[in-house]
């Protein structure tokens, strides 16, 4: 029988972990396709998450707690469930429950039907206020615009993968990145199903405004080089305009000698200036850039199967010789 894995990762959730684990024994107690294991992440929480989570029952499914020394992240607390995941398949789940048990049964039929190795759980309706939904609609046209050209336009919390993109993860483990991000670039083949995201019933969001930013600037910096060129592009601009104002101002100062001393020309050399220099800098920066590229040790290339074409001509013509 195939295994589950399911990470769970939680930072002050205390209100949540009784529903939680109830809701997990339930479900799993009916589900008799797959066996689950639960792995627990915490996230250095500084509440009774970590007690509770101890004290409660969980007897539907194997379990085991991972704890942080601190506060690392959920990307942290996720990757480090991973490295202790034994399943076929793993998928994520948060402690609040916004998204459904349900959700699981989805990605698994959806996964096992069409035989891909990743499949997408898309926001359908999302009960968020309009502000973190403006956010969260940026976020999604900057990174299609500038780094993964097929990042859902709705976003995304959850994901179901095999176990070989769970290898490729391991192997590849990035800081200050995003896993979802990473998982989404790796190419494997990939489908996705839609649902609605549930309000919080119990507890406050940790997904605070400066934790959105540092996601918006690891998500540029690690997955695009739009930044990099920006500064290339606004050196060339400078150029470009202080080259046509200096030739402007030798213009009115031949034929016309209309234009006063001093201001003009110390214009001229600024922009031309800093047109030069922000262009030197984008260069160095693109060799920055490729030197961060190559110390990430990120694979060039990720081989989902090897077809031995040779074998199966000798099997071939050893069949047709017993016939």
């Amino acid at each position: 029988m195939l295994k589950l894995s399911l990470i769970v990762p939680m930072f002050n959730e205390q209100e949540n972990i009784d529903r939680l684990t109830t809701e997990l024994n339930s479900f799993f107690k009916k589900e008799t396709r797959f066996i689950a294991e639960v792995i627990f992440v915490n996230d250095g929480s500084t509440d009774d998450s970590l007690d509770n989570l101890k004290k409660v029952k969980h007897s539907s499914y194997t379990y085991k707690i991972v704890s942080f020394s601190r506060n690392f992240g959920s990307h942290a607390a996720l990757r480090a469930g991973l490295l202790e995941a034994k399943g076929d398949y793993i998928t994520f789940l948060y402690a609040d429950l916004q998204d459904p048990l349900s959700l699981i049964r989805y990605l698994y039929d959806e996964i096992i039907a069409k035989g891909v190795d990743i499949v997408w759980a898309f926001r359908n309706e999302t009960a968020v206020s309009r502000s973190e939904k403006l956010f969260s609609n940026a976020y999604a046209s900057l990174m299609r615009r500038f780094a993964i050209a097929n990042f859902p336009q709705k976003g995304f919390d959850v994901v179901m993968f095999s176990k070989k993109v769970k290898i490729s993860l391991n192997e590849n483990i990035e800081s200050n990145s995003s896993l979802f991000i990473q998982i989404l670039s790796l190419g494997f083949k990939q489908s996705s199903v839609f649902y609605n995201k549930q309000a919080r019933k119990a507890g406050k969001s940790k997904w605070t405004l400066s934790k959105k930013i540092k996601l918006l600037i690891d998500s540029f910096v690690a997955f695009s080089f739009a930044p990099i060129r920006l500064v290339s592009l606004i050196g060339i601009a400078f150029f470009i305009s202080g080259s046509f104002w200096t030739a402007y101002i030798i213009f009115r100062k031949v034929f016309y000698d209309d234009l006063s001393s001093g201001w003009p020309a110390l214009v001229s050399i600024l922009m031309i200036g800093f047109g030069i220099t922000n262009i030197c800098l984008g260069i160095i920066a693109e060799y920055l850039w490729r030197t961060l590229d190559a110390s990430r040790k990120r694979p060039v290339f990720i081989i989902d199967e090897i077809i031995d074409g040779v074998k199966q001509e000798k099997e071939t013509k050893s069949s047709s010789l017993v016939v």
